[in-house]
């Protein structure tokens, strides 16, 4: 019978909870799709959480690749709580055609999860109705643990924190229960790349060049055991 190592199974239970927290710690998978956001005041560029709210990311995706959010604006900008991007239904400043404004118009079921809300996190908006988020959504300016739970987390920023910065010093005003910029905040265009695809150009360059650097090597040899 092998002797029970004690040492080395706790040392491996140990590495696992680790491993777990630090999983836990960087937050959700974010998936390879990237969106920019190209404002007045400079770009935004988010990822997307496929994993924790599936729907709510195909929903967005779609509107961005139809080119909703173009022309549209943020109507909220509350330093360290959120800047929120208006329904593009009413936020535009261009028409929309018929297939904009169908998708448009589609609600999302609530995809609440355990993500919390904190400065970068991507968070849908809504009515009361947990099922009635469409277009606009939220860019957590700070943490906002009351949110937790209530409202769809979808994503979270990658780039153009600066933005959001230059973003809170704007003068606002208050109306009602909302903070909004006395200028507006116009997304004037908007685009997404893939990073997976990225990845694999530069693997592939990678590899073409050690393919060259072999078929150089191969001849070498050749050259020398076959004269």
């Amino acid at each position: 019978m092998r002797p029970f190592n004690g040492g080395s199974s706790i040392a491996c239970l140990v590495l696992v909870i680790a491993a777990g927290a630090l999983a836990e710690s960087q937050g959700p998978h974010l998936g390879s799709a990237r969106v920019v956001f190209q404002t007045n005041y400079g770009d935004i560029e988010f990822g997307f959480f496929p994993g924790v709210a599936p729907r709510t990311v195909d929903h967005i995706f779609k509107l961005v690749r139809l080119g909703c959010y173009n022309t549209n604006h943020f109507f909220r900008v509350d330093k360290g709580f959120v800047a929120q991007v208006a329904d593009v239904a009413n936020g535009r400043t261009a028409p929309m055609n018929d297939e904009q404004r169908t998708e448009a118009e589609k609600t999302i079921v609530g995809e609440f999860s355990n993500v919390k809300h904190v400065r970068g996190i991507l968070s849908m908006g809504r009515y009361d109705d947990p099922d009635s988020a469409q277009s606009s959504f939220s860019i957590l300016l700070g943490d906002a643990p009351h949110l937790d739970g209530k409202y769809a987390i979808f994503g979270r920023v990658t780039k153009g924190d600066e933005t959001l910065k230059k973003l809170e010093q704007l003068p606002t005003r208050r109306e009602g229960m909302f903070v909004m910029p006395t200028e507006r905040i116009t997304i004037l265009s908007s685009y997404y790349y893939d990073t997976g695809a990225e990845s694999c150009e530069e693997e592939n360059s990678t590899l073409r060049r050690r393919l060259a650097a072999s078929a150089v090597e191969v001849e070498r040899q050749r050259m020398k055991c076959f004269p």
